[in-house]
């Protein structure tokens, strides 16, 4: 859901990229890339590395020029044809992953460093504003190297908003702090491009990241979007199987399609759009999967448990499938290696995919 102004459906997008292609020597770094992105709107980039992520964003901020295809920014070409507007001109925001922030500056320095045609006050204001945002206004007078590695990325951000950009470029912004800095900041990152309805692309290797911070996850492999949608989408929806895998683990039962369904252990799924006979692969979500009363269900024995703190995971062997069943529950959970349980499976969390594609 996007938290800004209601826009009419016409509203012309903030981004729009038109099949936008890029090689280096004989390695298509991007493959006919189209993507809309509306104004007030955080979408993520998300992939494997090397998938093209990066690349595309330095096409968008006129880092890199695409060998074909179309850029337009509220409408007006910046990258087509003989059209080239240098990166200054384009009204981006680039926040890179090692911040690069001026180790001789100050923070309230570096944060007003972009602000070109505005008057030493003007600056100041809104330097100091901007740092208010993210809770740095104390640090103005610091050096970037008495800073945390939070407070880096936090000035780094106030440095990319105090332009005031068109978009907010951000690659793997979070990538370089620890686990639990890491939820602290991208949760204060997120406040601060909602309150300032900020157009942010985000580039991410992590699906939770694009599912927390994103409006919408464009998911992309070997410079193309293989699926656009909400992580809701991406998660119970996907459209292959690279994307089902992508958001985690699957158990994989191949089959073939008989009278609209594939045989499972845990009895027949539906499968439809495939022709009788054909090869399939059901595909089912761990998650999906939950302990059945006593003698229900699909029997199993438990090879292992692992302690979590609030949950625990529950290693458990089925004949008929090749790899064990990861069942997450609850640490109150009583059940130990070698006990027999019984699983079911939910109506959601299964898919099946043309086993001859991927």
């Amino acid at each position: 859901m996007i938290r800004s102004e209601t826009r009419s459906a016409d509203a012309t997008p903030r981004l729009e990229l038109h099949e936008v292609s890029l090689r280096f020597g004989a390695t298509r770094a991007l493959d006919a890339v189209s993507l809309q992105v509306r104004a007030g709107e955080i979408i993520a980039l998300l992939g494997d590395s090397g998938c093209g992520k990066s690349t595309l964003l330095r096409a968008i901020a006129g880092l890199e020029r695409p060998d074909a295809g179309e850029i337009r920014l509220d409408g007006t070409v910046v990258s087509g044809g003989r059209e080239a507007v240098p990166p200054e001109a384009r009204g981006v925001g680039l926040m890179f992953q090692d911040y690069a922030l001026f180790p001789h500056l100050t923070v309230a320095e570096n944060v007003r460093f972009g602000l070109h045609g505005q008057s030493r006050a003007q600056a100041k204001d809104v330097a100091t504003a901007r740092l208010e945002q993210v809770g740095l206004a104390d640090r103005a007078g610091d050096y970037p190297g008495t800073l945390s590695g939070g407070e880096s990325q936090r000035v780094a951000l106030a440095r990319a908003l105090a332009p005031g950009p068109r978009i907010l470029l951000l690659d793997e912004p979070f990538s370089n702090l620890d686990r639990r800095t890491r939820d602290r900041v991208r949760a204060d990152t997120l406040s601060v491009l909602r309150a300032t309805a900020t157009t942010t692309l985000l580039v991410t290797h992590d699906p939770e990241e694009a599912m927390m911070l994103a409006d919408r996850i464009a998911l992309m492999r070997i410079g193309r979007i293989v699926q656009t949608g909400s992580g809701e989408d991406l998660y119970q929806r996907p459209v292959s199987r690279f994307a089902a895998r992508f958001f985690g683990a699957l158990i994989e039962i191949a089959g073939h399609c008989r009278d609209g369904r594939v045989a499972t252990p845990f009895g027949p799924i539906p499968a439809p759009g495939f022709a009788e006979g054909t090869t399939v692969l059901a595909c089912l979500r761990p998650d999906a999967i939950s302990l059945a009363p006593p003698g229900e269900g699909l029997p199993g024995r438990i090879v292992d448990r692992t302690f979590l703190g609030a949950s625990a995971i529950l290693e458990i062997a089925v004949d008929s499938l090749d790899v064990p069943v990861a069942l997450a529950v609850p640490c109150s959970d009583t059940h130990a290696p070698g006990d027999t349980v019984h699983l079911s499976l939910s109506d959601t969390g299964s898919f099946v995919f043309d086993a001859a594609a991927d």
